[in-house]
């Protein structure tokens, strides 16, 4: 692919988790969560998108999250479990995804709040519709999904270089 070329990347909130007595990153998805999960990854589906990489956090819930999203999807991309998505900053993630190769196309990460939130927020110097108002306005709940684009090698991927092409909550749905 070209530096030209342009990319897609979609960011998964993870679904409404539970809160047993375990560590944060062992949390497991309540009720909620399992039913909220399936629907992302129809929502996923449903954007034509064929990812070539997922990276998804290593916490139990954003793990849970993708094995209930991913068999909605017609094609399953390449996983990579990543410990450095976990309660990852805007600037953190920017830094993982300038590292992506260049011959992947589309990426998806299944993360966390607030950094799923502000990346997209980060990365969008234009929105298509009132995608940045609903997102604005909901607050990028668990199992958001956001969709930017940009133009250029993973490595020029920088705030502001992207447009928000969709954005869904399973609360809109």
């Amino acid at each position: 692919m070209s530096a030209d070329t342009p990319r897609r990347i979609a960011l998964l909130r993870h679904a409404k988790a539970d809160w047993p007595q375990v560590s944060d990153h062992d949390r497991p998805l309540a009720e909620r969560g399992r039913r909220d999960a399936p629907a992302a990854g129809r929502k996923l589906a449903e954007t034509g998108i064929t990812f070539d990489l997922a990276l998804c956090s290593t916490a139990a819930r954003t793990r849970e999250t993708w094995k209930l999203a991913v068999q909605e999807l017609p094609y399953r991309p390449r996983t990579v479990y990543e410990e450095r998505v976990y309660d990852a900053s805007p600037g953190e993630l920017i830094a993982l995804l300038n590292e992506t190769p260049d011959e992947v196309g589309d990426l998806l990460v299944i993360g966390h709040n607030p950094g799923m939130h502000a990346l997209a927020e980060i990365l969008s110097g234009r929105a298509e519709g009132d995608t940045q108002a609903r997102m604005n306005r909901t607050g990028f709940p668990t199992a958001a999904l956001a969709v930017v684009s940009f133009t250029g090698s993973w490595k020029s991927l920088e705030p502001g270089v992207g447009t928000l092409l969709d954005y869904w909550t399973p609360k809109e749905h």
